[in-house]
């Protein structure tokens, strides 16, 4: 397993409200509630990638695929739901981190959803 790939995806999945981790089919798996938004995949079943599948929204799977093949790929099990792999050693920290909270923002429940925006909002007028 590659432990430092394993730990950026961690840093960023429990940084967000309400989020656990529990292995699912043998890899780390990343929850809101009872719902997946990331899975981590140690080079499943031999494929190359060391990555996350995580949902994106409707219309923005062929783009990904088409505009950065060398980052993003079609996920066995997950791919026809609208999911994308991402090949964490082609994606900065900044991308991970963005297409993360938009994976947690699709599964997450609209309560949850408002409890981080209204922090958000905080930490702005804070500033």
């Amino acid at each position: 397993m590659n432990e430092d790939q394993v730990e950026r995806v961690r840093r960023i999945c429990l940084a967000l409200p309400e989020t656990s981790e529990r292995l699912s089919h043998g890899e780390p798996t990343f929850f809101v509630h009872k719902k997946v938004f990331v899975m981590f995949a140690n080079n499943h079943h031999n494929d190359g990638h060391i990555a996350v599948w995580l949902p994106v929204p409707p219309g923005f799977q062929a783009d990904l695929l088409e505009e950065s093949p060398q980052v993003f790929f079609m996920p066995p099990y997950v791919g026809h739901r609208g999911w994308i792999g991402i090949d964490l050693d082609q994606v900065s920290d900044a991308d991970l981190k963005m297409h993360i909270h938009i994976a947690w923002e699709l599964i997450a429940p609209k309560r949850v959803r408002a409890q981080l925006r209204a922090a958000a909002a905080q930490e702005e007028s804070a500033a």
